[in-house]
């Protein structure tokens, strides 16, 4: 029932870390667990190296090291389900697999099935936890699609007696009414949406029109940095939301969106991305439009294309959230809620993990770091 070596599907993708080229195994629709090289590894996670000549960066670590919890049995079993298929998870399983490796290491084996659809879904996300729960999982968890529909499915699978948690960018907490035992990741989400409206409203001295395109309706981070782009926008009188638009998640839709937006106006002078998709589609259709110049662009994370933009002047500032962190992180805590530990001193209930704002001289440091590429 559980692959020790947690590969499911075998398409390959490639990434790169500080120049390192890593195989792992990912997916088109359905993912799998992320192979990292069984030989050299701890070459992989040096700390960050400015080969690029731009500033240190520390956005992301992967030095990381088991916080000495001794578990308490040799195997665990988990299943772990998040929203999409995308690069953004991919560096999420990533520091799952780092951490399983290091459990290994102990002679203890974490065993872990990590899937997804290929567009959000929270009734599929529902219909998944809830076959997982009659497989005999240690720990079920989920980064939750939709806070109203997936924190029922939760409920029940709690007052059933199954362990489950959340982890990666969305949360239902317990002010949601959701009984979920512990989170992992980004605890701030509101927080990088107003952060990043922030850089964009001094870049372009307080004024002018702005839109917004979110991503999926529903999703937590994408609502919750959303409602943080408006409320900084109001608070400038020359400065005005004209468009708000959500895209799934996906480049493509990302991309008409942003031609569909200079369609209606001309004097677009900002656009703000509140998922790691759509900086890339906005960028696109902005060089396409000719009006780098004349359109600002702010977004999350590490798409490599967007950190490319980036370091073109065509994106201004991303917010890059630690992905890694957040997948090593996940693991750790799944094994003390399987241990029947509860929050509290070993672990917090909810494990925040950090964002950074890079701007275009820390781009080139960045994209050697994860994409091993060079100027």
């Amino acid at each position: 029932m559980f692959k020790k070596n947690r590969i499911l599907n075998y398409i390959v993708l490639t990434a790169a870390f500080s120049g390192i080229i890593l195989r792992l195994t990912g997916c088109a629709g359905e993912s799998g667990g992320y192979a990292l090289p069984s030989s050299g590894s701890e070459q992989i996670w040096e700390n960050p190296q400015d080969r690029s000549g731009g500033d240190l960066i520390d956005a992301v670590e992967f030095n990381h090291e088991l916080d000495g919890y001794k578990p308490l049995k040799k195997e665990y079993n988990f299943y772990f389900t998040y929203k999409l298929v995308h690069a953004w998870w991919d560096a999420v399983g990533l520091g799952m697999e780092d951490a399983a490796r290091q459990y290994e290491d102990m002679g203890i084996i974490v065993n872990y099935e990590y899937l997804a659809p290929a567009d959000v879904s929270a009734q599929d996300q529902i219909r998944r936890i809830q076959d997982a729960s009659e497989r005999g999982f240690d720990v079920i968890g989920v980064d939750v699609a939709d806070v109203d529909a997936v924190t029922p499915a939760i409920n029940e699978l709690i007052e059933k007696g199954h362990k489950v948690m959340t982890f990666s960018s969305s949360d239902a907490d317990r002010e949601d009414g959701c009984r979920r035992i512990a989170y992992v990741g980004n605890t701030h989400n509101y927080e990088d949406g107003a952060s990043l409206t922030e850089a964009l409203c001094k870049k372009l001295d307080y004024k002018g029109n702005v839109a917004v395109l979110v991503g999926a309706k529903g999703v937590p981070c994408h609502e919750e940095r959303a409602l943080g782009v408006q409320a900084v926008i109001e608070k400038y009188p020359q400065m005005k939301i004209t468009e708000i638009a959500y895209d799934g998640d996906s480049v493509e839709k990302a991309y008409e969106l942003t031609k569909e937006f200079f369609r209606h106006q001309e004097d677009l002078a900002g656009i703000v991305c509140c998922n790691m998709s759509n900086p890339v589609g906005a960028a696109r259709a902005v060089v396409e439009a000719g009006r780098q110049e004349e359109t600002v662009i702010v977004g999350m994370d590490h798409d490599q294309e967007a950190l490319e933009y980036l370091r073109d002047g065509i994106i201004y500032a991303l917010g890059v959230q630690d992905c890694f962190s957040i997948g090593f992180d996940t693991v750790q805590v799944a094994v003390k809620i399987a241990d029947g530990q509860m929050p509290g001193e070993l672990y917090p209930e909810k494990t925040e993990e950090k964002t950074t704002v890079v701007y275009q001289n820390q781009a080139a440091a960045l994209l050697g770091l994860l994409y091993g590429e060079m100027d």
